[in-house]
């Protein structure tokens, strides 16, 4: 297969560069629509009783969505603000769509007790369809800001989701802008050339246009998060960077061996090329285990993340060999250096690690366990608007309201649906649970009990709530929903499908790798050390912003717990960048290990001659996930910093002092297979080989 997308590149290589340039056209033209598209229901799970319950309410419940405007600055008590506010209640309610918008005057609870601010509810008719519910909030919400106060805030409802959504779309932009002049300036400093640094930034551009294509396809058949964007775009921009870099180093080294663009390009593709294709397949893999999780957010990130990485993968086994093609003539082959100065700092370091692999082992090992411990106190929530950046207007309206009201005004109530047959004893006793308790009755029968949760939507007094309420029904037909009760049952899905995950994910990445080196115990020890360094970075993020311990220097808080977004997609989305810098040092070793048979030498040899890339590589994915924490969504920055991280932790820590220890430790017996294993591998396993380079004399 690489033999044939290697000739198919050098043959046609102004056919795969066109191919490529409509793909580019579709992914940021037809692929940013996916920006008015997003959707910040991250906890629904289908076929759980909070999704049942709210499903059923759509059906039954005339009435619709809601936004709320708040207005603050100037004294409620002023004659000129309560004619404004007046006039401009009166003309909401005469807009199409809009079913109610109370008098803040004379409702309880909508005006400030410091007489500071007022809240103006606006409700939606039930039954509008997309286009007419977005007329309706734009119209109610354009006429509110006209109130002249100084500071007038309209969100909630359909607003959330497309503020947050215009929020993310400016967020990339300015990552962008800033991770890729960096990493034109990093790959300037590795290449020393224009025409080598500029190739990667093509391949990186093609996972834009991946990321932004594969989110609006999804868009089409499921929601896309609010989050998506960002998580699938940095991932993009930061493996197409990496596996550019890869395959380019190693054409460089080609070049010293041949004249021939063509045959340097073959041999390109046929070596690294192979890494490139495992390391995506790898990727890919290890983002499986979010589609055993019935949650349509993990489903469709993890389907996303994983075509956004094929597309990289495509686009470095095609487009840059094609690009190659054309313009490699003019990149300098790599120089030659005189024998032992290539990689000699890896090198030390193999050779340390490997010759006091106990003592290695003892300091880091238990290092990393220590870092990994505040993950045992790990909790999740749904978060509020506290997570959101300050500029947005989700959280302006959040922070007034939380500075003139008392807590736990505007915090959705805890929805208990009361199916006809309840009796009224249990109908009592769900009242009772709430002096705040609200009821009202639905056509049919049903009837509708909200209870207002102390403290927080997602705090452990609305969970609590959640769990009274399904404790006391008994055989009623009463079921629970609303925010609380779907958090409630996200963490029971994580925690009954987690292991399941695990087992898929470690399964598919134990066969890949097998295939990969033809070994058992390799695998093994691979999956070992990643877990250490993934578990040391996530323990890292709880540590900061579950706790609060040097949040500030983020410019975020302490919030007593991640947003349920940020461990999964941590775990798999680090899980599969760890396998990259293994493939990448694998590879190498791989080789040694064939052209010399000494087992030992193969492991310093391959991080000598590895042990830059995945430096330079780990680095530059650190420079795009920290563009991307600029943005100020704390679930955004959790995941930039756990995978931040996780990258720096693995490809120094675990691959530079490590690999060597353990690989040293098994010895000869690391690349051992049982018999049966090792013909099942000789026969099924990769069967094209990758040139072993000639021996190039040189200038010492």
């Amino acid at each position: 297969m690489l033999s044939t997308l290697a000739r198919t590149a050098t043959r046609r290589p102004l056919t795969v560069i066109a191919f490529w340039v409509v793909f580019l056209l579709l992914g940021f033209g037809l692929g940013t629509g996916v920006f008015g598209r997003l959707s910040d229901n991250v906890p629904e799970v289908p076929g759980t009783e909070s999704e049942a319950a709210a499903e059923y309410l759509d059906r039954v419940d005339p009435a619709g969505d809601s936004v709320t405007a708040v207005v603050e600055g100037v004294a409620v008590s002023d004659p000129a603000l309560k004619a404004q506010v007046d006039r401009a209640v009166a003309a909401v309610r005469e807009i199409a769509g809009v079913a109610a918008v109370p008098d803040p005057y004379g409702t309880p609870g909508l005006l400030a007790e410091d007489g500071r601010a007022l809240i103006i509810p606006v409700a939606l008719e039930g039954g509008l369809d997309d286009d007419a519910e977005e007329r309706a909030v734009n119209a109610a919400a354009d006429r509110i800001k006209l109130i002249e106060a100084p500071e007038v805030h309209v969100s909630g409802g359909p607003l959330l989701g497309l503020q947050i959504g215009e929020k993310a779309q400016e967020d990339v932009k300015n990552a962008e802008l800033i991770s890729l002049p960096v990493v034109l300036a990093l790959l300037l400093v590795v290449f020393g050339g224009l025409r080598s640094a500029a190739l990667p930034l093509f391949i990186a551009v093609s996972g834009i246009a991946g990321a932004f294509l594969a989110l609006f396809l999804f868009s089409e058949v499921t929601d896309i998060s609010v989050y998506a964007i960002q998580v699938t775009t940095m991932l993009g921009l930061g493996l197409a960077v990496d596996y550019a870099l890869l395959m380019l180093v190693r054409f460089r080294e080609e070049r010293r061996h041949t004249d021939d663009v063509a045959e340097a390009v073959h041999r390109t593709v046929g070596a690294a090329g192979r890494t490139v294709l495992f390391s995506g397949l790898t990727v890919a893999v290890s983002l499986t285990g979010l589609l055993v999780f019935p949650s349509v957010f993990l489903r469709s990130m993890g389907l996303a993340v994983a075509a956004v990485v094929v597309v990289d993968m495509l686009a470095a086994l095609t487009l840059l060999p094609a690009l190659l093609t054309r313009f490699g003539g003019k990149i300098p082959p790599a120089k030659v250096r005189p024998e032992g100065e290539e990689g000699r700092v890896f090198a030390r370091l193999a050779r340390f690690s490997a010759r006091n692999r106990v003592a290695v082992l003892a300091v880091l090992v238990p290092a990393l366990l220590v870092l990994a411990l505040p993950v045992a106190g790990m909790r999740i929530n749904l978060g509020d608007a506290q997570q959101l950046p300050s500029s947005t207007e989700a959280r302006q309206l959040y922070d007034t309201v939380d500075a003139h009201f008392p807590p736990g005004t505007g915090v959705s109530p805890v929805t208990v649906v009361l199916k006809p047959g309840t009796r009224q004893a249990t109908v009592d006793r769900i009242q009772n649970l709430s002096p705040r308790a609200e009821t009202r009755d639905l056509p049919g029968g049903t009837t509708v009990v909200e209870l207002p949760p102390p403290g927080s939507v997602d705090g452990d007094g609305a969970t609590d709530l959640v769990q009274r309420v399904r404790d006391l029904r008994g055989d009623d037909p009463v079921e629970v929903t609303g925010p609380a009760a779907r958090l409630v049952d996200f963490r029971e899905m994580l925690a009954e499908r987690a292991p399941w995950a695990a087992v898929t994910v470690l399964a598919g990445i134990f066969v890949l790798l097998f295939a990969f080196t033809g070994s058992v115990l390799i695998p093994l020890r691979t999956i070992a050390t990643t877990l250490l360094s993934l578990g040391a970075a996530l323990g890292v993020v709880v540590w900061v912003f579950q706790d609060g311990h040097l949040a500030g220097l983020l410019g975020a808080e302490g919030l007593g717990a991640l947003s349920l977004t940020a461990p999964p997609l941590i775990i798999a989305i680090a899980f599969g960048l760890a396998m990259d810098y293994e493939l990448f040092i694998l590879a190498r070793m791989r080789e040694a290990r064939r052209r010399t048979g000494d087992d030992q030498e193969a492991v310093v040899t391959g991080l000598r001659r590895s042990g830059r890339v995945v430096t330079c590589a780990a680095l530059l994915l650190a420079v795009v996930f920290g563009a991307f924490m600029t943005g100020g969504f704390s679930p955004i920055l959790q995941i930039g910093l756990g995978l931040t991280l996780a990258v720096l932790i693995d490809a120094t820590v675990v691959r530079m002092l490590l690999v060597p220890a353990t690989m040293a430790l098994l010895g000869r017996r690391a690349w051992w297979a049982p018999k049966p294993l090792r013909r099942a591998h000789d026969r099924f396993g990769l069967s094209e080989e990758e040139p072993v380079e000639p021996h190039v004399p040189t200038n010492a």
